[in-house]
């Protein structure tokens, strides 16, 4: 059971209690919140209220490590400043491109030598475990450019982001925000038999996500219940607080965390960390462990919470609603078929698969084994995988006969890879529906192309359940109704000597005489022109989803495979959501090029002439694309999601407001103008209109935040107001600069 409430809390005595109005001591009072305590000591900013923040370390993976260096370099980089760890778990598996995956890796190994960095081959681990087991320690800060970068239960407040913010810190600058509401997660209770993490998660983020109730703040978990959960189930809830769109979490810290770090041969990273007795919260969330039930996320959103008993006993009408929103969204003609999957009145599935930084973790593997022994998962369509995070892990795995108990049953074993959680590995079969105890279930994330015909689909589920499900030969199953003996509590192995033989540690020994090696596929970014006076936008996209995400702006899978070369990845923005997306950019790419060369098209003169304005004005107009959405950017922290829209020519997205903070910050670092229009503005253009932004360069170094535009459709001219809210200076500075490799550039 999840309740939620509003208004502002103070931990007194161990107790929330509801703070009354006119409370005065309420800055004071919030700084004794664990979560504070953390920003403050990482804050170079003068300004409590907009902190300046150097992290401890630095993580990223093979998506995205390869243009983060570029830009770095680009920028001036000498070498790595703080540990900055580089992975290879996102596309090790990938067949796309021949040598071009294995290219980016020694890329990255060279990098790592050159500047001084740590680097962890291809199925040694996922990128949050290494983080777990190596990096964390109880009051650092990690950012990542990974969006699952949470490492609250180990007390340490990790913040996924894109690609430029990384390049920002490799060149020793700070990651500026505003500081930010500190949300209490009081935990009560303890769990049911046969309920797992990935329960626990789901129901959270169903409570909170479509209100938005903890978008962009902290989350900071407390209570009495904390001490009834293992560390795996800790980290298991902790990793999907991404998916609440909050900006961070972090954990009271207890025996069990300090065994944890005991176990990983660091004692010394671990401190009591618990909140002052007076904090003060902005709001509170009461999570009852004890009513949380076996819980299902219906497509295509963890938020689409259901308990699996309430799914079962009313799948018709819950599966044709999902059906019916599908028709909305999904491109390329295919149709879900969600009802098929009801036979004889129980729901059938053809897949499980239990992965990653959030399914992988050892205690989740064990129980899933204790629920499996003895029995089998079928010869039928259902099949069951399960990739460990890390070797490490993998071996507890096999010395405690988990893994051989499990592949008796019937179940693979698989490398430590990221695959399935993206969709680059395990894709099911057309029409099929996989259960997964994995991150996302976002449309297509599963690997299927809706462009070819193609559509699958995705619940998320916990292992638990999802042992239950495969020991039933694929009949949906909730753990709650499975007898059977829970693993003992284990005491933690970790053999570090995996990593010491295998993984470079180069922190601090940058060798400039290091050539980096560039395999044919790693391309350098092209030019990005500064902001001109005025900019005329042509929609090359309206999308009128509620939410758009990320993977849909730039589907993740086997696209990533050209992650090196910008323009080859840009041919595939938008292509499971808005196939004609990257044609219409293109067309309007070449209006600018013929502009900037002064040979104005005859196209462009009469949308000047349609405007009221003088074919000399595009002398000091630049020509450029936008995508509209109500509310793009949920989900991966992937930069490609902008910079591919900015290498395409795009100049601007526009939207109701922003899904993330890192994706609008994406956005900045790319140049594109983030803008917003009021909520009880329809916006009713379409593909091919046009946007005048008149005196845009002004307004942005003037910080002008509201913004008269025109627009032009077949119907004639209208007026549309545009807004800029709240850009810092140094964002000011990007977008005017035209990016935020121009910005560096400048300051050489």
């Amino acid at each position: 059971m999840i309740k939620l409430f509003n208004n502002g809390y103070y931990l007194k005595s161990r107790v929330p209690v509801k703070a009354s109005s006119g409370s005065d001591d309420i800055p004071a009072a919030r700084r004794k919140t664990i979560s504070y305590s953390i920003l403050e000591k990482h804050n170079l900013s003068r300004d409590s209220d907009a902190l300046c923040l150097k992290f401890d370390s630095l993580i990223s993976h093979d998506i995205t490590y390869v243009g983060i260096i570029q830009t770095a370099k680009g920028s001036g980089l000498t070498k790595f400043p703080v540990p900055y760890v580089m992975t290879n778990c996102h596309n090790s598996l990938c067949a796309v491109g021949g040598t071009i995956n294995e290219d980016d890796h020694v890329f990255g190994l060279s990098a790592a030598k050159k500047y001084g960095g740590i680097y962890v081959p291809a199925n040694v681990a996922v990128i949050h475990q290494y983080a777990r087991e190596m990096m964390s320690g109880c009051g650092r800060m990690i950012l990542g450019s990974d969006s699952h970068t949470r490492y609250g239960a180990m007390g340490t407040m990790g913040i996924g982001e894109g690609g430029p913010e990384i390049v920002k810190q490799l060149l020793s600058n700070t990651y500026d925000l505003k500081s930010p509401e500190i949300v209490l997660v009081w935990v009560t209770g303890a769990p049911r038999h046969g309920v797992g993490p990935h329960d626990v998660a789901i129901a959270l983020c169903g409570a909170v996500y479509n209100n938005g109730f903890v978008k962009n703040k902290v989350l900071e978990f407390s209570g009495p219940g904390i001490k009834s959960l293992p560390m795996d189930f800790r980290i298991g809830i902790d990793v999907m607080t991404t998916e609440t769109a909050c900006l961070s979490s972090v954990w009271e810290t207890d025996g069990t965390v300090e065994e944890y770090y005991a176990a990983h041969g660091r004692p010394e990273d671990y401190k009591a960390l618990l909140p002052q007795d007076g904090a003060y919260y902005d709001s509170m969330i009461e999570i009852d462990l004890s009513g949380i039930e076996p819980m299902a996320a219906l497509p295509f959103h963890p938020s689409k919470a259901y308990t699996i008993r309430e799914l079962s006993q009313n799948a018709g009408d819950i599966f044709r609603q999902i059906e019916l929103d599908a028709e909305k969204t999904l491109s390329g003609g295919v149709r879900l078929r969600l009802t098929d999957k009801l036979v004889d009145g129980k729901i059938t599935v053809d897949q499980g698969i239990i992965a990653g930084c959030a399914g992988g973790m050892y205690d989740n593997i064990a129980e899933a084994a204790a629920i499996l022994e003895g029995a089998s998962v079928g010869d039928g369509y259902f099949s069951l995988s399960v990739y460990p995070p890390s070797i490490p892990v993998n071996l507890e795995l096999i010395k405690s006969g988990v893994q051989q108990s499990l592949m008796e049953s019937g179940a693979l074993f698989k490398s430590c890879f990221c695959g399935p959680c993206f969709g680059a590995g395990d894709v099911p079969s057309n029409d099929a529906l996989s259960i997964r105890h994995t991150t996302r279930n976002f449309p297509n994330r599963e690997g299927s192309k809706p462009s070819d015909g193609q559509i699958s689909s995705v619940m998320l589920m916990d292992a638990r359940s999802i042992a239950a499900t495969a020991k039933n030969k694929g009949v949906l199953t909730s753990a709650a109704n499975i007898d059977y003996k829970e693993p003992a509590k284990r005491s933690y192995g970790f053999d570090r000597s995996v990593y010491e033989k295998r993984v470079y540690f180069g922190f601090n020994r940058a060798d400039e005489n290091v050539e980096l090696k560039m395999g044919p596929n790693i391309a350098e970014w092209p030019e990005i022109p500064a902001l001109a006076d005025n900019i005329l936008i042509q929609l090359a996209s309206v999308i009128h989803d509620e939410v758009t995400t990320t993977d849909e702006l730039i589907p993740s899978g086997e696209t990533s495979s050209y992650r090196s070369n910008p323009m080859k990845l840009a041919s595939f923005t938008l292509s499971r959501r808005d196939p004609k997306y990257v044609e219409r950019a293109k067309e309007t790419a070449v209006l600018e090029e013929m502009r900037a060369q002064n040979d104005a098209p005859d196209e462009l003169l009469t949308v000047m002439k349609k405007l009221g304005l003088s074919a000399d004005t595009l002398k000091s107009t630049s020509v450029s694309s936008a995508i509209f959405a109500k509310k793009p950017g949920d989900g991966s922290a992937r930069e490609q999601a902008a910079s591919c829209q900015r290498v395409l020519g795009g100049g601007a997205n526009i939207c109701y407001e922003f899904a993330t903070k890192r994706y609008r910050s994406n956005c900045i670092n790319w140049g594109m103008l983030p803008f917003t229009i009021d909520r009880d503005v329809y916006f009713d253009y379409e593909p091919g209109d046009w946007v005048f932004v008149p005196g845009i360069r002004k307004a942005v170094e003037s910080g002008m935040e509201s913004i008269p535009a025109k627009v032009l459709t077949k119907h004639g001219v209208s007026v549309l107001t545009l807004h800029l809210n709240g850009l810092t200076a140094d964002e000011k500075e990007i977008i005017l600069r035209g990016c935020l490799m121009n910005y560096y550039a400048a300051h050489k």
